[in-house]
């Protein structure tokens, strides 16, 4: 058996292909867009990717089965529910079934509803044995799916979470001890939460280590598994539908557009959205005004889908060489409306200069010097904020919902944002500021450093 995992750390995403090494037949499983590593995989081995399966209707990026059935003829499979939904050929896959890859290697489709209802899981064989089990967003390590995401059709976020628990403890914790877990998501990502770093576990671990695998009522669970939920960005829904369209391939290396002085001032006029990747602190030294910063070092494509609608044009500000990975990176989230980057280098005195604006950033040790008035924002995501670790008076909007509630904050006073350590507020100062907040400043080092400084104290 081949059974390779593919994991990408800034959407926090694992995807897998699957293999019987007498056969060479393949299926890969919850892809990512951008499809090249998978094809050049198989290519390498001299395997034939006959099937390409969805474990359910992601929201937290743009799945890649329409690239890699264009370019291997593969069918598509998901779940029942979202197969009558989807506008493109599907292969439904429901419980039990099983796709008979080689004499070695067999896929059997387990139903594992609570994430989402059409979510299934996918248990490897090899010579009769459960080997692993693919599960998607029911089974984290650590953590199980959410289901609050994309609660339709009438049902309730307390409907799924009941589908979950007899998810758990009927269907995927029942597997034998020894059996691999690997899920499509780790630490970091949206769609869970206290999820591991770890990218593999087994099922006797998340017996015993889980803690939604502990034996509990429903009506307990249903508590624990709604409760501290980090804020769902906005762009979640739109992926979710992009999912199920017969949409625009991504094109791979597609390059992008330098723009000249004249072009970007032009560009801006128009009204185009300026997303500057560079660094915080290179931001705030020097950056074209009213444009959002969010650090291609950090959850770049996440949190630009979380604050650029996508429905704008964007223009990009990155690290030199770096404007085509960043618009990849857009482009596995389904952003595509990115027309151009700048060319020109953004200082003070250069071909720009008319355009340009800095932004001050707070040292903690600052401040004691702000204006009593200041209006101090955490948009940290709720469970950062448990056990009251937060900064007393703070107003509490998290940044996936700061677009859309900027305006319960006031624009006669001065603003501090702060978050975990220093990198989202400096997003969520320029978003404030690209939408007609004048005096806004960030926190440097987040709660951390406040934190620090009164243990200091």
């Amino acid at each position: 058996m081949i059974l390779t995992q593919y994991y990408l750390g800034c959407l926090s995403h694992g995807s897998y292909l699957i293999a019987d090494e007498g056969s060479r037949r393949a299926v890969v499983v919850d892809p990512r867009r951008d499809v090249s590593e998978y094809l050049a995989d198989a290519r390498e081995q001299d395997l034939t990717i006959v099937g390409v399966i969805n474990t359910h209707v992601h929201a937290d990026f743009v799945a890649g089965h329409l690239e890699l059935a264009a370019a291997t003829g593969a069918w598509i499979g998901y779940g029942p529910t979202a197969a009558e939904r989807a506008e493109f050929e599907v292969r439904t896959l429901a419980g039990r079934d099983r796709i008979e890859l080689g004499d070695e290697v067999t896929l059997e489709i387990l139903e594992t509803p609570g994430h989402t209802w059409e979510s299934i899981s996918v248990l490897v064989h090899e010579g009769g044995i459960p080997h692993a089990v693919l599960t998607g967003d029911s089974l984290f390590i650590g953590g199980v799916g959410r289901p609050d995401l994309v609660v339709s059709d009438g049902s309730t976020a307390e409907d799924l979470a009941t589908a979950m628990h007899h998810t758990l403890h009927d269907v995927l914790l029942p597997l034998p001890d020894e059996t691999k877990v690997m899920p499509a998501h780790g630490a970091g990502s949206s769609c869970g939460r206290g999820l591991s770093d770890d990218l593999e576990s087994t099922i006797a671990a998340q017996r015993a280590s889980n803690p939604f695998a502990a034996e509990m009522s429903v009506e307990d669970f249903i508590e624990m598994v709604t409760t501290g939920q980090p804020s769902a960005p906005a762009y979640f829904q739109v992926d979710a539908t992009l999912n199920l369209r017969q949409r625009d391939l991504l094109e791979p290396g597609q390059s992008v557009v330098p723009f000249a002085p004249a072009e970007v001032a032009a560009a801006i006029a128009g009204g185009v959205t300026v997303v500057d990747a560079r660094s915080p602190e290179d931001f705030a030294r020097g950056h074209l005004a009213g444009s959002v910063n969010v650090g291609l070092d950090g959850r770049f494509a996440e949190t630009v889908g979380t604050v650029v609608d996508h429905a704008v044009e964007v223009l990009l500000v990155a690290p030199e060489g770096r404007a085509a990975e960043a618009a990849l990176r857009m482009g596995r989230i389904g952003h595509d409306a990115v027309v151009g980057h700048v060319a020109a280098p953004l200082t003070l005195d250069g071909p720009l200069a008319p355009l340009m604006a800095t932004s001050e950033r707070t040292e903690v040790a600052d401040l004691a010097a702000l204006p009593e008035q200041t209006v101090v924002v955490d948009v940290r995501n709720a469970g950062e904020r448990a056990d009251g670790q937060v900064i007393p008076g703070a107003v509490h909007i998290p940044l996936a919902e700061l677009a859309r509630r900027h305006d319960e904050l006031p624009t006669d006073r001065p603003l501090l944002v702060h978050c975990a350590g220093g990198w989202r507020s400096s997003v969520a100062a320029s978003l404030l500021r690209s939408v007609g907040h004048t005096d806004v400043t960030d926190l440097v080092g987040g709660y951390a450093a406040w934190e620090q400084q009164t243990v200091d104290a």
